[in-house]
């Protein structure tokens, strides 16, 4: 649906140049080409971090059902690590190997 808006914005944005400007033709369709590549890839972009997002979600239900995700080739479980729901970040349990340690839970699997 975001392509769809991208588009119409740039064609009425295409339209206000050709009937409203003094440029020629080629400036014209080069402005036009430039401002759908930007929209494009503006799309493109909150295409790939929702796609992150939605990851990284998925690997927090994981965690919180109890199971174990690898992040960075370390295994992450509830009887090690804390869960900091402000930041998606897996905190090291106190009396365990990884005390302290943060792994963000954008790295994981």
């Amino acid at each position: 649906m975001a392509y769809i808006y991208g588009i119409i914005i740039v064609a009425l944005l295409f339209a206000a140049l050709h009937y409203f400007t003094e440029l020629g033709k080629s400036q014209k369709l080069l402005i036009g080409a430039v401002l759908l590549v930007v929209v494009l890839s503006a799309v493109a972009y909150n295409k790939y971090n929702e796609a992150q997002r939605e990851k990284m979600l998925k690997t927090i239900v994981k965690y919180e059902q109890g199971k174990t995700v690898t992040c960075n080739g370390i295994d992450v479980n509830s009887s090690i690590y804390s869960l900091s729901v402000g930041t998606y970040t897996f905190i090291g349990k106190k009396n365990t190997p990884h005390y302290a340690e943060m792994i963000s839970a954008a790295t994981c699997e």
